[in-house]
């Protein structure tokens, strides 16, 4: 006779599947745009969306988010890409733990976005970035659906965290 085990969260609870499906659909999405984005720029070169606000734009980031580290050979993309998978397995072990429909869905986000770029980077190398926000002669870095995906999730996350009754999920 064997004995009962512990019950713990598996990937097939709702909220798991959650993050997962909404990992993958930003995976989708964010290769999906710039596939689709690069053919058009090589031939057109930057599109002009909105005068004087947004603008498409070919960048390619060597660097981390909006170009941080960027440098020539900081850091190799293959130490990059470590470094995001790495985050991206222990932000599953998160999920795993997730109490809240919300956390899970940040958590997606931001696991569908870093590997949105890791994809880049196996790829070509560095981050294909092309939404170019702009008030005059300032410009926001430039970035693409997965880092839109992070930033969503990262600010999701911090949102929840300071929310009343936050806390009480984390007991």
């Amino acid at each position: 006779m064997s004995l009962p085990q512990p019950s713990r969260p598996s990937i097939g609870t709702p909220l798991v599947r959650a993050g997962l499906i909404l990992a993958a659909i930003t995976i989708v999405a964010d290769q999906a745009s710039k596939w689709l984005l690069q053919g058009m720029l090589l031939e057109r070169g930057t599109v002009e969306v909105i005068p004087g606000l947004f603008n498409l734009v070919m960048v390619w980031n060597t660097g981390i988010s909006f170009g941080m580290l960027g440098g020539a050979g900081v850091l190799p993309p293959w130490a990059l890409s470590a470094i995001a998978v790495a985050i991206c397995i222990a932000l599953f072990f998160w999920l795993r733990a997730a109490r809240s429909r919300w956390t899970a869905w940040a958590i997606g986000l931001v696991i569908g976005g870093a590997i949105g770029n890791v994809v880049d980077r196996a790829r070509w190398g560095a981050v294909f970035d092309f939404a170019d926000f702009y008030i005059g002669r300032w410009h926001w870095p430039a970035f693409n659906v997965a880092d839109a995906a992070i930033v969503i999730g990262v600010l999701m996350l911090l949102g929840e965290s300071l929310m009343p009754g936050a806390a009480k999920e984390r007991r």
